[in-house]
């Protein structure tokens, strides 16, 4: 686990960090995990007998470490769901950070979907559970130990600057929401401002600003992203233009009905200014058919990767 560094203008900020790792890995895509313990890959390690609350999280810990293994050659990252993990309790909890520890033995970034948001003090503590962890008088309680965490705009600013305050001396970043890609968006994304562009426009500006004055002020991509949605591709051009450092996360792609063939602007700034981001698409490509399930999502992440690489 990634631990605090006292001297942050020693470490690359995020926008940096992730430039890189898309250059090494060659790869724009980031495999997400939301498990159900209903529906997970068969086979696998026996699980515990006993309490059900141990026995489920290992058996989410083992499918989420064979989807990793299978997938992490095509990947850049994976996106952990939180609440797919915090629903089973003080156990989900600790799958959740053995995954993240797997994923970084696999050298993928390790990206928080938590869709946190809040008044700037317990921001700061869902910042420290994400990030570094706390220190307490007991001793130091860890975090999830990861390189980015998306959070929610609506409280404004200062509900956001806490994660980027316990994110920066780590190389951590955040994703703020834009334009996302439910169809409920619309009900207050797509709302027109007085000046006639929609919300998400002037939440663009907000996140643009927040990353000129971070450590990859002078980068290419910054450490400050933003979720867009790829099942609104008629917007990325207009997105591009508001925030042209801001790395976008694009979620939407496959079961939601987004295609990676319309994603080219976000792309445009160069590598790390975007990851495509597919979690039932890979994970569930077998299907209900016979084919091995580890098979079937190392073909769809390899895919993937091919159409990202071709934009």
């Amino acid at each position: 686990m990634r631990t605090q560094v006292l001297d942050d203008r020693s470490v690359p900020g995020f926008g940096s960090r992730l430039a890189s790792a898309v250059r090494r890995r060659e790869s724009a895509i980031a495999v997400g995990l939301d498990p159900d313990p209903a529906r997970l890959w068969r086979g696998g390690e026996s699980v515990p007998s006993g309490d059900p609350s141990v026995a489920a999280a290992s058996a989410v810990t083992d499918h989420c470490r064979r989807v990793l293994d299978a997938t992490a050659p095509a990947c850049v990252a994976v996106k952990l769901q939180s609440a797919s993990f915090e629903r089973l309790g003080p156990e989900g909890a600790r799958a959740l950070r053995d995954v993240a520890e797997h994923a970084r033995q696999l050298d993928l970034l390790v990206l928080l979907d938590a869709k946190r948001g809040d008044i700037d003090v317990s921001a700061a503590s869902y910042a420290a559970a994400s990030f570094g962890g706390t220190d307490t008088p007991w001793g130091h309680v860890p975090g999830v130990g990861a390189d980015a965490v998306t959070v929610a705009p609506y409280m404004g600013r200062d509900s956001i600057r806490p994660f980027l305050d316990a994110g920066r001396p780590l190389g951590g970043g955040a994703y703020v929401l834009v334009r996302t890609s439910n169809p409920g968006a619309a009900d207050l994304q797509e709302h027109e401002l007085a000046d006639g562009e929609p919300v998400w426009a002037l939440t663009a500006r907000l996140v643009a600003g927040l990353g000129d004055d971070g450590p990859d002020a002078g980068a290419p991509v910054s450490d400050v992203g933003a979720v867009v949605g790829a099942t609104a591709p008629d917007r990325l051009l207009r997105l591009r233009e508001l925030m042209p450092r801001t790395p976008f996360l694009l979620p939407g792609v496959g079961a939601q009905g987004g295609r990676v063939e319309d994603l080219a602007p976000a792309f445009a700034p160069g590598p790390g200014a975007a990851l495509v981001t597919a979690s039932r698409s890979i994970v569930g490509a077998a299907g209900d058919g016979h084919e091995d399930p580890a098979t079937a999502a190392r073909r769809a992440a390899e895919d993937l990767r091919a159409l990202a690489q071709a934009l």
